[in-house]
């Protein structure tokens, strides 16, 4: 079918109707990035603080979400009476910007040094409306605040408008980074002034169409995607696609070095690579799918995106990209023109081929080399520290988190950030009384409440985001385990079930993963052994990598600690990114074995792909790592491990061990069945 679409008029024609159809879509789309403007849309279901927050919507004034605006002098001094009262003629000055209208009077620190007034939000997950909330603030701030005064914010409120700033004007930063990086490393592969520029077109085409269908989608099926989902879905799009790409214009290469027509060319490519880019895509689209499972409504946003943006990708890179090729002829490749009769790239010794034959010779060296080094790179796992806490999200301390850690000198630590519980108004006493028998000292306030339940305070002793904060809100849970209808929530509560969240995720997703991949490999090799094999090494990769990264971040970056939702995105990414390289390589060797046999039909296969494997990883790993320009560590993590395990699976895995494995199991390789012939 994708054949007939295939024609010298057709292309242009196709092409056209293509460009036309994009742009009218992209022009009735907004410039929305994200959608997860929910006050639980980043919040695992069903968990306590996800509960807690939902029913907070219930009480009067619904959930509020606090910004604590912190002030002291610039002297250091004691605050005197006057600047005391400036203090609370600023609460008239911000109290329209309040939920409910008002704000109460500034606390003052036992010493005099400080003061804190509290500016209650709504609860929301629009990072950007609290921004603009907090901007409006601070101008106001700003008019009418004595020149011996400072302040900073921070609370709640504060944290999400740090987490805006990033992501202002992110996607755009992105965006022009990954696809400078993928312009500049097409330019060196093709080492055509003009031919890098088709691909590229196409793929950022086909990524601002996925962008916007996934927003779309997210409307329709009420399913939340954050501005982190946003870059990421860029990222895989420009990743996959590109390396489709790569693919289908190397064989195109190699057809128009045998045949003269350029459509008869394209139709032979596009029969050549089709099936091994519709499996490789439909690993990813599958195993990305599977984040549907995820406990975390924004990390479902995620898999919904991905699957879309990566069936985007393989419908352009079949169906767009060949017309756009054709439309220019051989000339799209100059000066390197192909012409008929020259050599073709599986018929070339090369590096590739020299190394296939290295690895012919002893192919059990080979894999006891390579499965030794896989071994030791994995060793870093064993010291892997995970959960980073609110305070630890930023590469740089933003102004909430230096606020916070300040305040907590002059007041007690947990008032930016208190252990909320909700229960029924029977349990208040019991809840209070529960808490205080714990420890007589512990601050305990009872908030809002209407006809059946009621808010009850408690502030923390210790720095929100330490060890011993989460042993106190772990502590007042089992405390009051068995009061009836009562939840344990507020920030440090949200931290505990997103760490349980992703450890649930990870034992609940990634086997399924990897089942889904075993039966695409299954269906594309016709063999039960090949693709465990192939998935082993997919595996050991991903444990190799996570052991080097981990080093890294602990040795190179001072990171405290992987962020908990990481492992589980790293394996996602590798796991299914990484076995489309296994199908390049083996899908080829299928076809090289059917007239080479199996130890030549490998070194062919590796000498004709294996430099496209290598620019296609050394590609999406470099597209990945551009996650980095983002100051937001699990993005910089995220980008890290895939950047580093996809060199390993380019560089080692799949042009070392995975062509040592087909030599040395033979004929084992494809049992039940039997080698191609």
């Amino acid at each position: 079918m994708l054949n007939t679409l295939i024609g010298a008029r057709r292309s242009w024609i196709l092409v056209i109707i293509s460009i036309f159809s994009s742009i009218l879509i992209l022009g009735s789309a907004g410039s929305e990035s994200s959608t997860a403007t929910g006050a639980t849309d980043g919040l695992p279901q069903g968990k306590q603080s996800t509960i807690v927050v939902e029913k907070q919507e219930l009480l009067p004034g619904d959930a509020v979400n606090p910004a604590i605006l912190f002030f002291t002098k610039k002297d250091g001094s004691s605050l005197n009476e006057n600047e005391i009262a400036n203090l609370n003629s600023l609460t008239v000055a911000i109290k329209d910007q309040a939920f409910g209208g008002a704000v109460a009077a500034a606390q003052i620190s036992q010493d005099g040094k400080a003061a804190l007034i509290v500016l209650p939000l709504a609860t929301t997950s629009d990072t950007d409306a609290i921004a603009e909330k907090i901007d409006v603030v601070r101008e106001e701030i700003n008019k009418a605040l004595a020149p011996s005064m400072e302040f900073k914010v921070t609370g709640g409120a504060g944290f999400q408008a740090d987490i805006s700033k990033v992501f202002d004007g992110a996607n755009v930063r992105l965006l022009a980074a990954t696809a400078g990086v993928v312009a500049l490393l097409l330019l060196i592969t093709y080492r055509s002034p003009v031919l890098w520029l088709v691909p590229l077109i196409v793929v950022g085409l086909a990524d601002r169409l996925a962008v916007t269908a996934a927003l779309k989608a997210s409307e329709v099926l009420g399913i939340p995607v954050d501005d982190a989902g946003s870059g990421i879905l860029s990222v895989l799009v420009f990743g996959a696609g590109t390396n489709y790409a790569l693919l289908l214009v190397s064989r195109y290469r190699d057809e128009l070095r045998l045949v003269q027509s350029r459509v008869e060319a394209m139709r032979r490519a596009v029969s050549e690579v089709r099936e091994s880019i519709v499996s490789a895509a439909s690993t990813v689209i599958l195993g990305i799918s599977v984040l549907l499972l995820s406990l975390s409504p924004t990390t479902r946003g995620l898999g919904m995106s991905g699957a879309i943006g990566i069936a985007i990708a393989l419908l352009f890179a079949l169906v767009v990209l060949p017309s756009a090729l054709m439309i220019f002829g051989r000339k799209l490749f100059w000066p390197f023109v192909p012409k008929v009769g020259q050599t073709l790239s599986g018929e070339k010794a090369g590096i590739w081929g020299r190394i296939g034959n290295l690895i012919s010779k002893r192919p059990t060296r080979v894999l006891v080399s390579g499965s030794v080094a896989l071994v030791i790179a994995a060793l870093g796992l064993l010291s892997v520290t995970t959960g980073l806490s609110q305070n630890e999200t930023f590469l740089k301390k933003p102004e909430s988190v230096a606020a916070q850690e300040e305040l907590g000198k002059y007041f007690p630590v947990g008032v930016t950030s208190p252990v909320e519980v909700i229960t029924s108004n029977a349990s208040v006493s019991t809840v209070v009384e529960k808490i205080k028998s714990a420890d007589s000292s512990s601050i305990v306030e009872i908030g809002k409440t209407n006809d059946s339940i009621t808010q009850v305070d408690v502030l923390l002793k210790n720095l929100p985001g330490s060890e011993a904060s989460y042993a106190e809100v772990k502590n007042i849970r089992e405390i009051l385990s068995d009061v009836p209808s009562t939840y344990v929530g507020g920030t440090i509560a949200k931290e505990i079930d997103a760490s349980d969240a992703a450890k649930r995720d990870i034992f609940v997703i990634a086997p399924l993963i990897l089942l889904l991949v075993f039966s695409v490999l299954i269906l594309l090799l016709r063999s039960i052994v090949g693709p465990m094999v192939l998935l082993l090494t997919v595996v050991a990769t991903y444990a190799a990598s996570m052991g080097i990264s981990w080093q890294l971040f602990d040795r190179l970056f001072n990171f405290p600690a992987l962020d908990a939702g990481v492992p589980l995105l790293s394996f996602l990414f590798l796991v299914a990114l990484g076995v489309d390289y296994n199908i390049f390589l083996v899908a080829r060797a299928k076809q090289e074995i059917k007239t080479h046999g199996i130890s030549q039909g490998f070194i062919r296969a590796l000498s004709s792909t294996g430099g496209v494997i290598t620019s296609a990883g050394i590609l999406l790993a470099s597209v990945f790592a551009v996650l980095g320009v983002l100051p937001i560590i699990v993005l910089t993590q995220i980008g890290v491990i895939v950047f580093v395990g996809v060199l390993l699976d380019t560089l080692l895995v799949r042009t070392v061990i995975v062509p040592a494995l087909g030599i040395r199991l033979g004929e084992k390789f494809w049992w039940p069945g039997k080698a191609p012939s």
